[in-house]
């Protein structure tokens, strides 16, 4: 809300103004005795100054503004995104389709949802809107992180326990297959780098998962369990060079 400035009829002051500096006090600005003071000069100005898209205007004019009157520089760049809906309606109290994030973390945990939330953001995440639902929520966590990388995991690793000693096996030489295998990880770093610098991560996490679902196509082509029977050496080839995805997929 505003309200208006005495003996002007043009101009108004947001009652939450000050509410903006504590985006400085919170770094002990003009605050020498305040034990965060020495973060100024180390987040100061913020490189993404990241909002809601509802209160881009105050926050790409106004405080800008402030910021540049008291001397200081405004930050790098403000990414204003748009708000999450539900079931494609926008959340409110009224209409009683509000999700608890809480309730989300106590069922699902942490690592559930924010992999969600980023695989789900729009392509085009400023000002565009992301929809939640319960079934797209189910489904990402499960086909993503339970079929294409736990599946993944699980037979990998049980074949190196079962048949390595559960230690990582000794590889022969690479085929080109290997290789290329371990080059799509690489690729998909850079894009992954290229898609945060456009804070898109919708197509981070896209490229991601291309890696692991490589993997699973890769065993079943290699068949290890077979190698086994007919050419060990191939088997702990193999096995290596999964065990190998693995970790960069975790670095990933």
């Amino acid at each position: 809300s505003a309200r208006a400035i005495a003996g002007s009829n043009d101009h108004v002051v947001y009652v939450w103004l000050d509410a903006l500096s504590n985006y400085l006090s919170a770094l002990g600005y003009l605050r020498p005795e305040d034990p965060q003071h020495g973060r100024m000069g180390q987040y100061w100005p913020a490189d993404v100054h990241v909002i809601g898209k509802d209160i881009l205007r105050f926050h790409a004019i106004i405080w800008p503004a402030v910021v540049l009157a008291l001397g200081l520089q405004p930050p790098r760049t403000v990414l204003a995104h748009g708000w999450w809906t539900m079931d494609g309606e926008k959340m409110s109290k009224s209409l009683g389709n509000v999700i608890d994030p809480f309730d989300l973390l106590s069922t699902y945990g942490e690592d559930r949802l924010r992999f969600f939330l980023l695989a789900e953001t729009p392509e085009t995440p400023v000002g565009s809107d992301g929809d939640f639902t319960m079934d797209a929520f189910v489904r990402r966590v499960n086909n993503c992180l339970g079929d294409d990388i736990g599946n993944l995991v699980q037979r990998v690793l049980t074949m190196v326990k079962k048949n390595c000693n559960s230690e990582v096996p000794e590889p022969g030489v690479l085929l080109e297959r290997d290789e290329d295998l371990l080059r799509l990880a690489e690729t998909a770093l850079e894009e992954c780098k290229e898609c945060m610098r456009t804070y898109n991560t919708h197509g981070m996490v896209e490229a991601i998962m291309r890696v692991p679902r490589a993997g699973n196509r890769y065993v079943n082509a290699e068949a290890p369990w077979v190698l086994r029977k007919t050419d060990e050496q191939r088997m702990k080839t193999v096995l290596y060079v999964m065990v190998e995805l693995i970790r960069r997929i975790a670095v990933l």
